[in-house]
């Protein structure tokens, strides 16, 4: 119980620790760089977040395979699948950043106009924000093992340094007058010591003689099977995480754009917090999964939901009682008038997103990917759906209850996950033979 929370820790902080850096660093560079030069940097920081976030999509399959295997006596089943992973996102790091790079111009030219020194400073900016997703992609395999092996703290505070360094060090070059291409050099420097850091703590944990990507048939088959329905998720997710703000843009101008995406930033924490806190889940029922007995399953999620209920219902109270005034001390009177009217609809829509954390984790351990992955997708595409139909007939109302609606809809995970334990006779699911399969495969 002591790890666990432990882990829950760690999975916030790595959750909140760069936002309250951002926050804290922004307005140095502001200052010191100017409106257009810290626009670049959001922008450049911006890919390489979301670059992030598509070349991890396979994280969750190693860490569901990691942690199935990791109770066994065949270490070269562990490394397998390990070395596919690092050979799967070297291939997926490759592909984003080349991608990245092939667009760089044209974006640096429409993001500039005719500003010719400044087009040329976003280019370099977006070309090693480029890079950096492929270092991302391979520093989430150190990550996700670790996290498979339920080590979060091992991970997470050389996440932590690296990335509140390069927040410190951005803020030290804005003092000293360099601008955002020497910021982002430093920070591609910082990331890929850190990534190498993390896979040197990576190889002491695990013994192994080598991490050297490689693509095992069996290995990468039970990696992409699972896989590429979480990473299609991760895209879709981050999608439907923008793409109401470009509707609203074009529909109502950047004012009702501007109140909209505060209360979407200030409720977000809501699902955001939940599910960094309850990530533990997937490696610790992952591992477990095999061996507990429906009883035990079903008592473990009972407490899970009890728990994710409970953090959900506190970060909602507090934000619908003092939400407001947090929302004109961070804005200003005007936009918190503004959105008076749609705010608790956003709150509760966020409220009910985080409420299907336990059910995303315990379906993602289960091997039930394809569900989560579908309803997810399919809960998106409703709420775009809703949104262009409320849109020109409520306005930034319609946005808010589309987002409601996109929370209610997400509930549905419950239902394949009630339907998968109540059909679950034995101890051993359908999917630990698959692993059972690999560990044979992967005997020297």
């Amino acid at each position: 119980m002591k790890d666990q929370v432990a882990n829950a820790a760690y999975g916030v902080l790595d959750y909140a620790a760069y936002p309250i850096g951002m926050l804290l660093v922004a307005p140095v560079v502001l200052h010191h760089l100017g409106p257009a030069q810290y626009g670049l940097w959001t922008i450049a920081t911006a890919a390489v977040s979301t670059g992030g976030i598509i070349a991890s999509g396979f994280g969750d399959a190693n860490i569901q395979h990691v942690a199935r295997l990791r109770g066994s006596t065949n270490k070269h089943a562990i490394e397998s699948v390990i070395r596919s992973m690092m050979g799967i996102n070297l291939v997926l790091g490759v592909a984003l950043a080349c991608a990245g790079l092939a667009l760089s111009p044209a974006i640096a030219r429409h993001v500039t106009a005719s500003d010719i020194h400044l087009q040329r400073s976003c280019l370099l900016s977006l070309q090693i924000a480029s890079v950096l997703m492929l270092v991302r992609a391979l520093e989430s395999v150190s990550i996700s093992t670790l996290r498979a092996f339920e080590r979060y703290g091992a991970a997470v505070r050389i996440s932590i340094a690296v990335r509140l360094l390069t927040l410190a060090l951005a803020a030290l070059l804005a003092l000293k007058g360099y601008g955002t291409v020497s910021i982002m050099a430093a920070t591609f420097l910082l990331m890929t010591f850190g990534t190498c850091a993390q896979f040197f703590r990576l190889h002491q944990f695990l013994g192994a003689a080598s991490l050297w990507p490689i693509f095992n048939r069996e290995a990468t088959r039970a990696l992409f099977g699972f896989g590429i329905y979480s990473w299609m998720q991760a895209i879709a997710g981050v999608l439907f995480s923008q793409i109401d703000r470009l509707l609203l843009g074009v529909s109502l101008g950047a004012v009702a754009v501007a109140s909209y995406a505060l209360c979407v930033q200030l409720a977000q924490p809501l699902f955001g917090l939940t599910a960094a806190g309850l990530h533990f889940l997937l490696p610790y029922l992952s591992g477990r999964v095999d061996n507990l007995s429906r009883a035990t399953l079903k008592q473990t999620l009972r407490r899970a939901f009890g728990l994710n209920l409970l953090l959900v219902a506190i970060g909602t109270a507090l934000l619908l009682a003092f939400g407001q005034r947090l929302l004109q001390a961070w804005a200003g009177a005007a936009i918190a008038q503004t959105a008076a009217p749609f705010f608790p609809l956003v709150i509760i829509g966020s409220a009910l997103l985080g409420l299907n954390v336990t059910g995303t984790y315990a379906l993602l351990a289960l091997g039930k990917v394809r569900s989560v992955a579908w309803l997810s997708i399919s809960a998106g595409i409703a709420m775009l759906l809703m949104m262009a139909w409320l849109l020109p007939r409520s306005g930034v109302q319609g946005l808010a209850t589309a987002r409601l609606f996109y929370g209610l809809f997400s509930l549905l995970l419950y239902v394949p996950l009630l339907r998968s334990l109540a059909s679950r006779r034995s101890s051993t699911p359908v999917a630990s033979c698959a692993l059972t399969s690999l560990e044979e495969v992967s005997r020297p």
